[in-house]
C-alpha cells in the first residue's frame, strides 16, 4: 500500500497491518494548541502585526539605548531642523530631537495602551460574568450603568474623569479603562448566557459544584475567547485616543515626549515643516494596524468555526 505520510510504497509503522503483533499503531498526534499556532502563522498579515507589535515593545523597553539624544533636552542653535545629519528626523520648536522623542512616545503608548485594556478588561469581565450567569436583577442593574457608560462618547468621558484628576499616565489609563468597560461586559455576558446552558455546566451544578467555581473553572474559559481578542484589537484605539486626549491639551502632560504631543506642538508649522507632524502620526497609524492585524490573526486562530 502507499505510505501516507511519505509517499513511498510498502508498510510503515503507521499501518495496522504492518506494526509488531501486540504494539499499538503509531497515531500522529496534533495538540490545540499546536493547531492553534500553526493556524496564526499561517496568516501572514496576523504576522506582520505581532512582528510590529513586537518591534514597538521592544523599541518601548530598549528606549534609552535607542535614542540618540535625550528626547527633553533643549537646544535653541538648532531649531526646526529639517531631517538629516545629526537630527535624522530634525528638531521642534525647541530644538529637541523628534527621532529620541519618537521612540519615547514609544513607551507612553505601550503604557497607556496596554494598562487601560488591562483596567477595561478587569471590569468588564467580573461584571460581564455577573450579569450573564445570575441574570433578573442583577443582570439588569448592570446592563443598564453599561448603557449609561455607552451614552458618553469615549474622549467626552475620558476628558471629564482627567479634569477632575488631574493630567498625567495614570488618570490617561483609568479614565480610558473605566469608559471601555461596558463593550467588554456586553460580550462576555452574551457568551456567559450561551455557555452556561451547556451539559457540562449542568453536571457541575449536579455535583454540588458551588457557584463561584463554575464561573471561574467552566463559564470563563470557554467564554473568554472573543473577549481576549477584542481586547487585543482595541489597544490600538487606546493609542489613538491616548494621543488625540494629548493632542487636545488634557493628555499627559505637554513636555513629556508623547506622539499625540509631537503633533499638536506640529500643527502650527503644517505646509512648512510638515516632518514634526508626520512621523508621529506614521507611529500612531502603524502601531494601531499592528494590534488590529494581532487581533484578527488571534480570532481567525481560536474561532472554532473557521478550523
Amino acid at each position: 500500500m502507499t505510505d501516507l505520510v511519505t509517499g513511498t510504497g510498502g508498510p510503515t509503522s503507521a499501518d495496522p497491518a504492518a506494526a509488531p503483533q501486540g504494539a499499538e499503531p503509531s497515531i500522529a498526534r496534533v495538540s490545540q494548541w499546536s493547531d492553534i499556532r500553526h493556524r496564526f502563522f499561517a496568516n501572514k498579515l496576523a504576522v506582520v502585526g505581532l512582528v510590529i507589535i513586537g518591534l514597538l515593545i521592544l523599541t518601548a523597553i530598549f528606549a534609552p539605548l535607542l535614542a540618540p539624544h535625550d528626547p527633553l533636552a533643549q537646544d535653541l542653535n538648532a531649531t526646526l531642523q529639517s531631517p538629516g545629519g545629526a537630527h535624522l528626523l530634525g528638531t521642534d520648536a525647541l530644538g529637541r530631537d523628534q527621532l529620541s522623542r519618537l521612540i519615547y512616545g514609544s513607551r507612553v503608548a505601550v503604557i497607556v495602551g496596554l494598562a487601560s485594556i488591562l483596567v477595561a478588561l478587569t471590569i468588564g469581565i467580573v461584571l460581564g460574568a455577573l450579569a450573564g450567569y445570575y441574570g433578573r436583577w442583577v443582570d439588569t442593574v448592570i446592563m443598564r450603568a453599561a448603557d449609561i457608560f455607552f451614552a458618553f462618547p469615549l474622549l467626552i468621558g475620558a476628558i471629564v474623569i482627567i479634569l477632575l484628576m488631574g493630567r498625567g499616565v495614570l488618570p490617561v489609563v483609568l479614565s480610558l479603562g473605566i469608559f471601555q468597560w461596558a463593550t467588554f461586559a456586553r460580550l462576555l455576558r452574551s457568551q456567559v448566557l450561551s455557555v452556561r446552558e451547556m451539559d457540562f455546566v449542568h453536571a457541575a451544578q449536579a455535583l454540588g459544584a458551588s457557584r463561584g467555581r463554575i464561573i471561574r473553572k467552566h463559564i470563563l474559559p470557554n467564554s473568554l475567547t472573543s473577549v481576549l481578542v477584542y481586547g487585543t484589537s482595541n489597544v490600538g484605539i487606546a493609542i489613538v485616543a491616548e494621543a488625540s486626549l494629548s493632542y487636545l491639551g488634557v493628555g499627559v502632560d505637554p513636555e513629556v515626549a508623547e506622539w499625540g504631543n509631537m503633533i499638536s506642538a506640529g500643527r502650527g508649522f503644517m505646509g512648512v515643516k510638515d516632518f514634526m507632524w508626520t512621523y508621529p502620526s506614521i507611529a500612531i497609524v502603524i502601531t494601531a494596524l499592528g494590534f488590529v492585524l494581532l487581533g484578527n490573526g488571534l480570532r481567525d486562530a481560536l474561532d472554532p468555526k473557521l478550523r
